[in-house]
């Protein structure tokens, strides 16, 4: 019993960490602090090689600068931070829940004006896997996920019509975003570029794209690379609804999903 509760406290502490460490490099993958850890990291290790040598001089610069890195790391990732500590608190389960209703029911109606005008429309939905890369390639938003004004970026006569649009945390991230074309040969030839971006970025990343076609106005759901063609809004938010709904296997439940409704489902 003694041996029991002598390891059960590492072995907790151990699980923390990792954690914690696993969501700080998934939080900064795609940013420039990647970039930043790199060189504080190389700075580290010319300050313990200038001990090992006997380089006093190297050794006394970089000691004091050292000294005043921890300020100086607070005013450079100062963005990062204020992102951070509001993520904390927009990561609440209840809060997460209702932001998350909201946002579907937001999506589906905007989906279902455009698909009747027959105005095309490409929408991303971050989920574990970021997309910032793909964010820093459009327009930077930051805006509550509104028909409105999703149909408004989507309007051919706005100037940033073309690309899509990334919704990450609940928000609206970027407009205008570029996504990579898939290259994969079964893709219809009929389909058109924006299914074939949404394809592209699906394959790459466990995001969830949305189409809607200019040319027929059909609303189409790609994830893990395959698409789900001709869904009404109806369907489509029982798609959306299934594939974020938290603690159940997302590809599983997108599966179930499509073989009880007797959709087909097409690789692009």
């Amino acid at each position: 019993m003694d041996l029991l509760s002598t390891i059960w406290r590492p072995v907790v502490e151990i699980v923390i960490f990792w954690y914690v460490i696993y969501r700080f490099l998934l939080f900064i993958q795609g940013t420039r602090t990647v970039q930043l850890l790199i060189g504080l990291l190389f700075l580290m290790l010319v300050s313990v090689l200038s001990q090992w040598f006997g380089f006093f001089s190297i050794n006394w610069v970089l000691t004091n600068f050292f000294a005043i890195g921890v300020l100086a790391l607070v005013v450079i990732f100062q963005p990062e931070l204020r992102r951070a500590l509001a993520r904390l608190g927009q990561n609440a389960a209840f809060t997460s829940m209702i932001k998350r209703g909201g946002m579907i029911d937001e999506i589906v109606k905007a989906s279902g004006i455009l698909a009747k005008k027959k105005v095309g429309a490409l929408v991303a939905i971050e989920r574990d896997i970021g997309l910032r890369n793909y964010i820093e390639s459009g327009i930077r938003l930051d805006a509550v996920v509104n028909s409105d004004l999703l149909t408004t970026i989507f309007n051919p006569s706005v100037s940033f019509h073309d690309g899509g649009v990334i919704i990450s945390n609940n928000r609206i991230a970027s407009c205008a975003s570029l996504f990579p074309l898939s290259q994969n040969a079964d893709i219809s030839k009929t389909l058109g570029t924006r299914h074939r971006a949404a394809v592209g970025l699906t394959e790459e990343t466990d995001a969830i794209c949305i189409v809607v076609s200019e040319e027929t106005g059909a609303i189409t759901v790609s994830v893990y690379g395959k698409m789900t063609r001709n869904l009404d809004a109806d369907g489509l938010k029982r798609v959306l609804m299934s594939l974020l709904r938290p603690d159940e296997t997302r590809r599983s439940i997108f599966d179930i999903w499509r073989s009880k409704h007797g959709r087909q489902s097409e690789t692009e």
